[in-house]
């Protein structure tokens, strides 16, 4: 998988699926691919099946002058019918909008109805951070 930013430079993914979202936003990177069972763990266990999700997400402004991410997923997921036990497709098709908030505080203090996010820092790309150092959390744990 590859990075695309405004000016059309490429650059190589990062394989642990981490990414920093302020500087995806602020260059304006993109990226695309498909999601398979084995990213989808959730699906997986619940014995769901499908081709791949197909997504696509930017790094953006929004209409409020605000960093964003701008994800679409698109595909199809077989669920078992919890009626008749037959396989069932169920189409997904999702578009949205997160502005990147800095902390906690700003995310809580939002009086409209746009989708915010924590934009964390790529740190501890091992998945042992759990927020240490990030202003606005603990020891891992919200504050």
């Amino acid at each position: 998988m590859t990075l695309r930013n405004k000016h059309n430079i490429m650059r190589p993914y990062v394989a642990s699926g981490v990414i920093d979202s302020l500087h995806f936003a602020r260059a304006a990177l993109e990226q695309r691919g498909v999601l398979g069972l084995e990213q989808l763990q959730r699906l997986a266990k619940m014995q769901c099946s499908t081709q791949g999700l197909e997504y696509h997400l930017r790094g953006d402004r929004a209409s409020n002058g605000e960093r964003c991410l701008r994800l679409s997923v698109r595909g199809s997921v077989q669920v078992v019918c919890q009626r008749c036990l037959d396989p069932l497709p169920v189409p997904i098709a999702v578009d949205a909008e997160l502005q990147l908030a800095e902390n906690l505080r700003e995310i809580a203090q939002a009086d409209d109805e746009i989708d915010r996010v924590l934009a964390f820092p790529p740190h501890g790309r091992s998945g042992a951070c759990r927020g240490r150092g990030y202003p606005g959390f603990a020891d891992g744990a919200a504050a």
